[in-house]
């Protein structure tokens, strides 16, 4: 995929990335997804999660995207993010704050967790209107990855809270 803008912001200390987005040509308007935490895709090269929210933004018109996460520290593996001293990292917070404010639409997408539900709730009461794609058997906004392609975004708490 050709893009425009490619961009990324991690830590001093790079084990931790606060934000990651995308632009391309056509379409207008920025959507934010929010994910559990970052895995390998960086300024230059996208994963697979990446690239799917990047589908799916793109097939409903928007002309970028952007990536935060409840946890901003960048683990592949789940058990690597349970050992993290500070999965969150300090300036998380203001990453997602700021990429709310820069955003058209709000997917959240952290999929089942097994920590930090806490912090998923208090997250979603602060935010405007969010969305999700599909609700999965915990009641937590499915991951992008494996999901349709022709999915259209819905609003989160309606959807959580009708036992769909």
């Amino acid at each position: 995929m050709q893009y425009v803008s490619q961009k990324a912001r991690f830590s001093s200390c790079s084990l931790y990335r606060y934000s990651l987005e995308r632009s391309w040509e056509e379409g207008k308007g920025r959507v934010l997804f929010i994910g559990l935490n970052p895995s390998t895709a960086d300024h230059k090269r996208d994963d697979p999660t990446i690239r799917r929210c990047v589908g799916f933004a793109k097939s409903w018109g928007y002309q970028s995207m952007e990536i935060v996460n409840l946890f901003a520290f960048r683990a592949t593996y789940p058990k690597d993010l349970k050992a993290a001293s500070n999965p969150i990292g300090k300036q998380n917070d203001i990453w997602i704050s700021n990429a709310e404010k820069r955003s058209d639409l709000i997917i959240v997408c952290w999929g089942s967790i097994t920590m930090g539900r806490d912090r998923a709730a208090d997250l979603v009461k602060k935010l405007k209107y969010p969305h999700c794609l599909k609700i999965n058997q915990t009641r937590e906004p499915a991951h992008p990855l494996y999901l349709r392609a022709d999915l259209k975004p819905i609003h989160y708490m309606v959807l959580r809270n009708s036992g769909r």
